[in-house]
Order: structure tokens, then sequence, then C-alpha cells
């Protein structure tokens, strides 16, 4: 277990490491700036690459909706489900710390929102709350039914990782404008505490939307594998 709750920590850590990193550091940076795809596809890949290198020891959840859906989707046991959620939490605070660090070197540095998620006037396009709660409700559906597609017995050897990844990378293609993608509890979590003001009162609609999408998708995938 413990290699398992070290893998988790590591996966979430360099996901949002990676994907917050890059919002943070080099999506708005003057005139050689990623934009929102250099982003999305920043997400994509730290979730690919987290996969190859750590999740045979663990499965490479990263994600408290993940683990949530597999779980009810017979794929994880009763007894990971907490200590899992627990250390992708924790991976997801170190790493937001660590880019705390090195952002907070920058002449001038200002918090902000610091790559959180929210909706309304905390929202990149300013949607609403339903809008956001939608949208995350129907991605982390669509993301955990993959996983599932992606990692079952039937699906073709190998390729897990990369489906996985491309699917992450084009959720956010979608849904940064709406809120800044979330799809993962832990991701929103680790940023919203070094954001603080606003962005901490709409975190539970980032717990909540996709916990429930999640477990909607493990329900479905496992009757679809059936």
């Amino acid at each position: 277990m413990t290699k398992k709750l070290a893998a988790e920590f590591l996966g979430t850590f360099w996901l949002v490491f990676g994907g917050c990193g890059s919002a943070l550091l080099a999506a708005a940076f003057p005139h050689l700036g990623i934009g929102f795809a250099g982003v999305a596809l920043a997400f994509g890949l730290t979730v690919l690459t987290g996969i190859y290198a750590l999740g045979y020891i663990s499965g490479g959840h990263f994600n408290p909706a993940v683990t949530l859906g597999l779980w009810v989707g017979g794929r994880t046991k009763s007894s990971d489900v907490v200590p899992y959620i627990v250390a992708q939490v924790i991976g997801a605070i170190a790493a937001a710390g660590a880019l705390y660090s090195i952002a907070s070197g920058r002449p001038g540095f200002v918090v902000g929102g610091f790559a959180s998620n929210g909706y309304g006037a905390l929202s990149p396009g300013h949607y609403s709350m339903l809008s956001a709660l939608a949208g995350e409700i129907v991605c982390t559906f669509f993301f955990v039914l993959v996983i599932m597609g992606a990692t079952a017995k039937r699906a073709p050897a190998g390729f897990a990782g990369l489906a996985i990844g491309l699917c992450l990378t084009l959720i956010h293609l979608v849904m940064i404008p709406v809120d800044n993608t979330s799809v993962n509890p832990a991701r929103s979590t680790g940023t919203a505490i070094f954001a603080g003001h606003g962005y901490l009162p709409q975190l539970w609609l980032f717990w909540v939307a996709p916990a429930a999408g999640g477990l909607l998708a493990g329900a479905l995938g496992k009757w679809l594998d059936s």
C-alpha cells in the first residue's frame, strides 16, 4: 500500500505541477505564451506520462473522481478509496506549493487566480455556476468512461495512457474558458488554497460535480463491460 500511495502522490503532483504550471508560468508569457491550447496539451501530457511511469504501481488514478468511479466500477478496492484520495490531495497541495515558490520569484508577482477553478466572476469567460456544474459532470463522466474502456481486459493492451491523455487534453480545450477545467477535485483544492479569497468558497462545486460524473461513469462502465 505504501508504494501505491507514493505513486498516487507523485502522479497527482506531476499532473498539477505540469498542467497548472503551464498555465501559471507559460500560458501568458509575453510573445511566447502557449495559450489555452498549450495548457490543454500540458495537462494531457502529464497524465499520459504519469500513467506510463506510475500506473503499473497504483493504477494511475491521480484524481479522486477517477478513484470513486473505478471503485463503483469494480476496479478499485473499497479499502483503497480514502487512502488514495488523501494521497492525491496532499500531492496536489505540494505541487501548488512548489509552483508558488517558483512563480513568486518573478518581479511584481501577484497570486491572482493561481490557475484555480471558478465560475461567475471567477470564470475565464464569466460562465455561470450552472454552466460549470453541467460541464464538469459531463466531462468527468466521459473522462472516467474512457478510462474504464481503455483499461478493460478486452481493450488493446498498451494504449490506455495515450487514450486517457488525449481525452484530458480534449476536455481542457472545451472547459478552460468555462471554469479553467477541473474534472479533478485534488487539482482544484491545491490551487484554491493558494489563490484563497473567492476561490475557496466555490471549491464545493469542483468536488461535487466531478465526483458525480465519476460515479455515474463507473456504474455505466461496469454495466457495459459485464
